[in-house]
């Protein structure tokens, strides 16, 4: 527990502060041991929470329906994918009606994205002791060829687990990354292939 001196009517005093918001989603071993079932559970721990903090809030620059609609996509992840890309953190990846169908080909070359297609990937980091943490929510939109060539007519987003939205450079943030490790899929990262839902 951490302390915190607050200020309240006129007297101060001690607010304490769990250290980590998810100590009933923590497991006893690094994340990068968790096998498919037990990332699973951290989800299921976790799932609740994470989508109604994405939801809170205005969103700026991002619609809303975006962030408050992707819980009924299609998920496209079997249990969170291993960590690897964005930052370490496991994810769980939802796309679209417009899209689902050519994602969940998973083709490796000549990937067709129409444009409409929407993807989020939730995501959670667990630390080396098994401390569980809430992380973004990353959003890729596909828009009508030519609207955006540096980024190969993707949009970027990215929304904080209290629901902000954040500013980042997607040209070096993300779509570099995903151009140069994803373009013969058409900018798309799948997850792993024995997260993928058949």
């Amino acid at each position: 527990m951490k302390k915190l001196p607050i200020y309240l009517g006129g007297v101060f005093a001690t607010l304490l502060i769990s250290a980590t918001a998810h100590a009933a989603c923590d497991v006893d071993k690094p994340g990068y041991e968790l096998n498919g079932d037990e990332a699973e559970s951290v989800y299921d721990c976790l799932k609740a929470d994470l989508q109604a903090g994405y939801q809170e809030g205005p969103k700026r620059w991002i619609s809303e329906d975006f962030v408050n609609d992707y819980p009924g996509w299609t998920k496209a992840s079997a249990f969170p994918a291993a960590p690897g890309f964005h930052g370490g953190r496991f994810l769980v990846t939802y796309v679209n009606a417009i899209g689902a169908d050519e994602y969940l080909k998973y083709k490796p070359e000549d990937v067709q994205v129409p444009a409409g297609t929407k993807i989020a990937k939730e995501s959670f980091a667990i630390n080396d002791d098994g401390k569980v943490s809430k992380g973004p929510l990353f959003l890729m939109e596909k828009v009508r060829a030519g609207t955006s060539p540096e980024t190969g007519d993707w949009y970027y987003m990215m929304v904080a687990p209290n629901g902000a939205p954040q500013a980042v450079n997607v040209v070096t943030a993300c779509s570099e990354c995903h151009l140069e490790n994803f373009s013969e899929q058409g900018g798309l990262g799948y997850p792993v292939e024995d997260a993928r839902i058949r």
